[in-house]
């Protein structure tokens, strides 16, 4: 490799670390041990990884040269390779390095390892996507990693994103127990229920800023991008199967919530139960989907779900310009919770909370009627500022990450 060849991928990385702003940073930030040897962070498309290793590179390093990013779908590896480059990197000096994107490269996972244990002062934090299996891998990097999920903004997030306001993460137990106290700190900032309503439209991913009025079409082309290219680059699929995925999304997106009936949906894909199966799991570790069902998620043994919805609010309205207020409402609470908690389906009720907390959710006046005597039972009220009791505001919900 020369130094021409190196060049070009170096001044990708200098231009996109100059125009990195530091003013916003996502709550994953201030989680991660940025002194571990080998992190791993995997989220799905739009929700800001890239940004994420930028704003790292430029507080953690005053001379940029002492560290290098570099994302993996780059042309630049058609004529060249990662090894070739770590061994171009190690042998100047540089011991940080940023790799984005690895699902894209060829046995990243074999690379990513053998590097590891080959320089032993090494430190490399990867991104990929949120399909990533990385558990179940031919090769064993759970034990080198510190692996982190990166979720969409939370509300609170998109309130600090847009300069509205800026309060601190609330935890779950918190939550329950003194929401009217934060209610009342909130909600002196006024307007808080239509920043809500423009949240539920389009705040869950960073780019709808500069996407502007175009944000809706973007969101559906991302979703499009990673059915046709990120499931290729993680799953072991044919053309045929893609094909199904994108079916299988567009059926759902019109159905939402979707009470599957596996057969049927098995006939519309013209598929077996297994390949069904495995598609609904896939989009759902995708991050365009959601699936309830009775017992936590375990994507080794993939079992029938409950329910489907759509991953989160933002994706309702990219798919349809109108979206069913009930389904807005729970896609909001459980994309909200899956963040840190188990949700499941509860006997009666709508959700439930790491297999004890039990929720009901509806429009203000919602009354206890479905969920009366039920211990650890809660309303998720909407169009309500604050709460009362165990009657919380359904808005409260995204100020937990």
């Amino acid at each position: 490799m020369t130094q021409d060849d190196f060049l070009q991928i170096k001044d990708v990385y200098i231009t996109r670390l100059r125009n990195t702003s530091l003013l916003f940073k996502r709550y994953i930030h201030k989680e991660i041990n940025w002194n571990a040897r080998l992190i791993g962070i995997k989220g799905a498309r739009g929700v800001g990884k890239t940004t994420l290793l930028m704003q790292h590179i430029k507080m953690a390093f005053k001379n940029p040269d002492d560290a290098f990013y570099v994302s993996l779908d780059s042309y630049w590896f058609q004529s060249h390779n990662l090894v070739e480059l770590v061994q171009w990197l190690y042998g100047r000096g540089v011991r940080h390095i940023y790799l984005d994107e690895v699902h894209k490269y060829p046995m990243w996972c074999q690379i990513v390892k053998d590097l590891y244990d080959t320089y032993s002062d090494l430190y490399i934090v990867y991104t990929g996507s949120s399909m990533l299996e990385i558990d179940n891998s031919k090769v064993d990097l759970s034990r080198r990693q510190t692996l982190y999920s990166m979720a969409g903004m939370s509300f609170r997030e998109y309130l600090e994103f847009n300069k509205i306001l800026q309060y601190e993460a609330i935890t779950f137990d918190d939550l329950l127990s003194n929401h009217i106290y934060h209610a009342m700190n909130i909600t002196a900032s006024r307007g808080l229920m239509l920043h809500f309503d423009k949240y539920l439209r389009r705040g869950v991913y960073p780019f709808s800023r500069e996407a502007g009025t175009d944000f809706h079409i973007r969101l559906a082309e991302v979703a499009n991008l990673v059915v046709e290219s990120d499931l290729p680059a993680v799953e072991d699929v044919t053309y045929a199967t893609v094909q199904k995925a994108k079916r299988l999304l567009m059926v759902i997106a019109q159905n939402v919530p979707l009470v599957p009936n596996i057969s049927k949906l098995c006939d519309q894909l013209e598929t077996t139960r297994d390949v069904c199966l495995k598609l609904l799991y896939a989009l759902d570790r995708a991050g365009l989907l959601m699936m309830l069902t009775k017992t936590p998620k375990d994507y080794k043994h993939l079992v029938n779900p409950q329910k489907i919805y759509l991953a989160n609010t933002n994706l309702m309205y990219a798919f349809s310009p109108e979206a069913n207020v009930g389904t807005l409402r729970e896609t909001f609470i459980m994309n909200q919770l899956e963040v840190k908690h188990s949700v499941t389906l509860p006997t009666d009720g709508d959700f439930i909370v790491d297999g004890k907390i039990l929720f009901e959710v509806g429009g203000k006046g919602k009354d206890f009627t479905q969920i009366a005597g039920i211990n650890n039972s809660y309303l998720a009220v909407a169009d309500t500022e604050i709460g009362d009791g165990n009657r919380i505001p359904l808005w409260m919900f995204g100020m937990l990450y």
